[in-house]
């Protein structure tokens, strides 16, 4: 026996089948890929004056921001204090609302947006109220138009 010699290995290499969600996103991607390619092309368009720094960093030109958004893009530049920590609140509120609207779909729009609003209104409550004071009027003209309706349809027959 040779110190410096293995014996051969037979292996063989076995590739695993494709699971159905792996040929669910491929054939999706194959469906996508021409409107992904536009967007691509698209946005090289779009942001073909940007420049790069010394630094090897892209900077943005900021009257592209600018134009597009003004008031949003100068809400970000200069945020009130504490708005990115309750961003991430109310954000983290919708993610787990995903977590825990498992099985109907209609529960996957009810908690995360439930969880949200919540989220929202623990730190915006005075817009919070006068959401509720408008949405209640509203649900109210809607189902006193539903009664209405459904009055009318029962006097007919």
């Amino acid at each position: 026996l040779s110190l410096y010699s293995s014996p051969a290995r037979e292996t063989k290499y076995v590739e695993n089948p494709k699971t159905e969600l792996e040929e669910g996103v491929s054939r999706l991607r194959h469906v996508m890929e021409p409107y992904t390619a536009w967007c691509q092309l698209g946005l090289w368009f779009v942001f073909s004056d940007l420049e790069l720094t010394g630094s090897s960093k892209v900077k943005a030109d900021s009257s592209l921001c600018s134009g597009f958004f003004p008031e949003g893009y100068e809400f970000l530049q200069k945020p009130p204090a504490g708005f990115y920590p309750r961003l991430g609140v109310i954000s983290f509120a919708g993610i787990i609302g995903l977590f825990l609207a498992r099985g109907s779909k209609i529960k996957k729009l009810v908690y995360p947006a439930a969880l949200m609003g919540m989220g929202t209104s623990m730190y915006y409550p005075q817009q919070a109220v006068a959401i509720a004071k408008v949405a209640g009027t509203q649900l109210y003209d809607w189902s006193l138009q539903g009664y209405i309706a459904v009055e009318a349809l029962w006097k007919d027959t």
